[in-house]
């Protein structure tokens, strides 16, 4: 029984040979855990739930809402701070309705929106393979919340107005690949979630849907088939090798992206990625271009300066960038978006790129808060997103200001 054990810990990537059975159960099928193992990266779910530094699954660091912070809570099966006592008609209930243990009400930042489109095999196979982490003592305090938004009961409206249960429905006019990557984009893979403009009440925007959304001090940009801030005019093995890698010819992965690069899309098959891109590519939007900042502005030519002197040995003097070290500037999306809050928190910040498997090295970007003030942060960014071809909004100093803010 020993080697048996030791065989699917191997397999499953644990680090003890009885760890993959010290859950609350013991699931005879191997392959539901081996599938369920497998919509656990789908899910993301060690994304959300594992803190850096932390056990896995064990709860995760604050989410900053703008209703106030949440905490993911402890997942392994630990009987007291953990969901130890959860049946699998609660967990279905938590991804499909919302509504865990109890009866108690989640908050949509557990994407239960996104995951009630999950096919009931995949759910089942995902709790099949929660019951085989390790459990992990660890009382968390998932509900940070002010009042009234700590009101668990205000959910119940707001899943009225904002939610609809039903699983996902593949379109007999598309290709099975199309109807896959549809499926992981709008359920396990919950990209509508961070990429989606929200209403006033924090719901997806389906009209815009996947056109981008701002996400905890970053700006999750458009990722619809849009030539102009989107990715429509990247191939499909570009998109296939960005998810993969965290890098290609046009962008590299920093921040939050770059976790999901990490713990869930480095790790995905290549035929679900090839999917994804498929789907994504064939979502259109084509908002209008903006005309550029003229380049006698008094803006414009002080970014300019700003950008030969402390950006161009990296990024060069035209913006082509350096592949897979450099991101490129000219023609970027990302430069692009309407919103630059990404590139403020970048150039303030600093930035380091994912880390993974077959692109082991980890470019990083200094912060460069010390050598500007606002104004030329401004400027630059500015100067950037309206050069080599781009046209973009020019940047305040006073959004600087606020995010620069501690």
């Amino acid at each position: 029984m020993r080697t048996v054990k030791l065989f699917f810990a191997v397999l499953l990537g644990t680090t003890a040979a009885g760890s993959v059975f010290a859950g609350s159960g013991t699931p005879d099928d191997a392959s539901k855990i081996i599938r369920g193992r497998y919509q656990a990266v789908l899910g993301d779910c060690a994304g959300c739930h594992t803190k850096q530094g932390g056990a896995p699954f064990a709860g995760g660091a604050p989410l900053e809402t703008p209703f106030g912070a949440l905490v993911p809570p402890n997942i392994t099966p630990d009987p007291e701070t953990g969901i130890g006592t959860w049946s699998e008609a609660d967990f279905f209930s938590a991804m499909k309705r919302g509504i865990g243990h109890g009866g108690k009400r989640l908050y949509p930042a557990m994407p239960y929106p996104a995951y009630t489109k999950m096919h009931d095999a995949d759910i089942s196979d995902l709790w099949s393979y929660i019951r085989t982490i390790e459990p992990v003592h660890n009382a968390v305090k998932a509900n940070q919340l002010p009042f009234p938004f700590n009101i668990r009961l205000s959910m119940l409206g707001w899943n009225t107005i904002n939610f609809t249960e039903g699983e996902f429905k593949p379109d007999s006019q598309k290709s099975a690949e199309w109807n896959r990557g549809a499926y992981l984009v709008q359920g396990p893979g919950h990209c509508v979630t961070c990429h989606s403009p929200k209403s006033v009440l924090g719901a997806d925007e389906t009209d815009g849907a996947l056109t981008g959304a701002s996400l905890q001090g970053w700006y999750a940009p458009d990722i619809s088939g849009n030539s102009y801030t989107g990715i429509g005019g990247w191939s499909d093995d570009e998109v296939v090798g960005y998810l993969k890698t965290g890098a290609n010819n046009h962008s590299i992965a920093s921040g939050p992206m770059a976790e999901v690069i990490e713990n869930s899309t480095s790790a995905m098959k290549d035929e679900d990625l090839k999917a994804i891109a498929t789907y994504l590519k064939s979502i259109k939007s084509e908002p209008a271009k903006p005309a550029p900042v003229k380049s006698d502005d008094a803006h414009f030519q002080a970014g300019a300066l700003i950008y030969h002197d402390t950006c161009s040995a990296c990024h060069g003097g035209e913006g082509q960038g350096g592949r897979q070290l450099f991101p490129a500037l000219a023609g970027s999306p990302i430069v692009q978006q309407a919103d630059a809050e990404t590139l403020i928190h970048v150039v303030l910040n600093g930035s380091q790129a994912a880390r993974t498997a077959t692109a082991p090295t980890t470019p990083a970007m200094p912060s460069l808060a010390w050598r500007l003030n606002d104004q030329q942060v401004a400027d630059v960014l500015t100067y950037i997103r309206n050069s080599w071809g781009n046209a973009a909004p020019p940047v305040a100093s006073s959004k600087v200001a606020d995010q620069r803010k501690p």
